[in-house]
């Protein structure tokens, strides 16, 4: 049986679950104990391990091609991967990890323990989160999706981050109406059912974090 090793507020790792419920692949998550590994990994059917975002990525894209998550179209391509070193680089650094990393239990996110949220980082993520809002909602609102009218790997990956902020209410989605109806929809994906599953001990979700129209 397929296995994905993860963390669970991690986007990296998220959107690995999210690239494998879009392949239509039987696997399942696995909560890493060791957050020093480089994670996340996923263990394919004949045991062939994969750790690290970039090469679940190829292994995906090029064992699994009936559903392709990176477009062909070479302009398409380039946008969706630009997107998706975005929203893996600055995004969740800037942003995911100065909001989630600080709320969330070390554990479920493997950055360096600490002994209280720093208000401080949190609120520079929060700005920072706004500012990137107001740039992508013009795009989603013209095209739909990131990299033209179909999702690929670049909504996922942006929808990897968000999702981990919207599990502690920290998306203003009536803020930016043409980011929220995007994420209704990618949010519809049968890929998405595993995220809304996650539950962490003691920092249960918002409400509105498994409802589809919210």
């Amino acid at each position: 049986m397929r296995r994905i090793i993860h963390l669970v507020f991690s986007p990296a790792s998220r959107l690995a679950r999210l690239m494998i419920g879009e392949k239509r692949l039987a696997c399942d998550p696995v909560q890493a104990e060791d957050t020093h590994r480089h994670l996340p990994v996923f263990v394919d059917q004949d045991d062939t391990a994969c750790e690290g975002l970039w090469a679940i990525v190829d292994r995906l894209e090029g064992y699994y091609p009936d559903y392709p998550l990176v477009p062909e179209d070479e302009a398409m391509r380039r946008d969706a991967l630009r997107w998706l070193d975005w929203a893996m680089g600055p995004m969740t650094a800037q942003i995911t990890g100065c909001i989630v990393f600080e709320k969330a239990n070390p554990r479920f996110t493997g950055a360096p323990s600490r002994s209280t949220p720093d208000m401080n980082v949190i609120r520079q993520g929060r700005e920072a989160l706004h500012a990137a809002l107001l740039e992508i909602a013009p795009i989603l609102e013209a095209n739909g999706y990131l990299a033209g009218k179909v999702c690929t790997i670049a909504d996922l990956a942006l929808a990897a981050n968000l999702s981990a902020m919207d599990y502690f209410g920290e998306v203003k989605w009536d803020d930016y109406p043409a980011i929220k109806e995007w994420y209704m929809r990618v949010k519809s994906r049968p890929c998405f059912r595993s995220l809304l599953a996650d539950r962490v001990p003691g920092q249960p979700p918002v409400m509105h974090y498994v409802e589809l129209d919210f």
